[in-house]
């Protein structure tokens, strides 16, 4: 690896972990990185995968604040995580490397709209909870939402891309609660999903350590980059934000 490439890696690991805590999608900026340093599609994914958790974890220390009162919440849906993101990274061993790529700009692009349409599902959710006296009977999203985030974590232990994004489109439709709040719940189920998915890679795959360690590097710098910004973003800007990046990552997973 030459130091330009170095250079490379170590900036795009910085940029992943800004934007994985702002949004998600950090990856589709490091993953096509490695890969024109020469690495293989898995080896790269592993190696990119295995850097990030410092960014996941940096990010999530960043939205402290906005995780109080949310443990229950975090435990439940965490342990989701935890089994998806392991099924995921099995399947990454096992399936071949275009499986999931054919599904996963439907998934990005669904999650948008329901990104877009939140305020309203959210409004229509608690005008149906006012009239029921506003009780929330699964006030942690139920069933269906842990069901969900397993899935979308199975999918974030296989690619990671957009998995952010996918957590925030769930938990806002299911959950009654500000953005910020979910976003703070998103940057944690990242880092459990990267975490498990990079200890079973550890004893089963092949990774590039130069590549981890300058992704790592960056990352956690650029968890705190990315939580200082994102907690100070209205709503809107956050809404739109996603939905911008959301595009564009769409745009760069079709042509690849």
């Amino acid at each position: 690896m030459s130091v330009w490439e170095a250079i490379a890696i170590f900036a795009a690991g910085t940029a992943a972990g800004t934007i994985n805590t702002i949004v998600g999608s950090g990856t589709l900026i490091t993953f096509p990185v490695l890969l024109a340093t020469g690495l293989p599609p898995v080896t790269a994914t592993v190696s990119n995968g295995l850097g990030l958790i410092p960014g996941s974890i940096s990010g999530a220390i960043g939205y402290r604040a906005e995780l109080t009162g949310q443990r229950r919440r975090i435990l439940r849906l965490g342990t989701a995580a935890l089994i998806g993101g392991l099924c995921g990274a099995m399947l990454l061993l096992l399936l071949p490397p275009t499986a999931f790529e054919t599904i996963v700009p439907v998934l990005v692009a669904l999650a948008l709209v329901l990104v877009v349409l939140q305020p309203r599902i959210s409004a229509a959710v608690q005008r149906r909870r006012e009239r029921k006296g506003n009780e929330d009977p699964h006030p942690d999203g139920g069933p269906l939402l842990i069901t969900s985030v397993m899935l979308a974590s199975v999918y974030g232990g296989y690619f990671t891309a957009a998995q952010g994004i996918i957590y925030l489109s769930l938990m806002g439709m299911l959950l009654h609660d500000s953005l910020q709040r979910l976003n703070a719940t998103k940057n944690v189920l990242a880092a459990i999903v990267n975490s498990v998915a990079a200890i079973f890679f550890l004893f089963v795959a092949h990774f590039d350590w130069t590549a981890v360690l300058l992704i790592a590097v960056g990352s956690a710098i650029g968890g705190q980059i990315g939580a200082k910004i994102g907690r100070k973003l209205s709503p809107v800007v956050l809404r739109t934000t996603i939905v911008v990046v959301g595009t564009v990552a769409i745009v760069q997973l079709l042509m690849r």
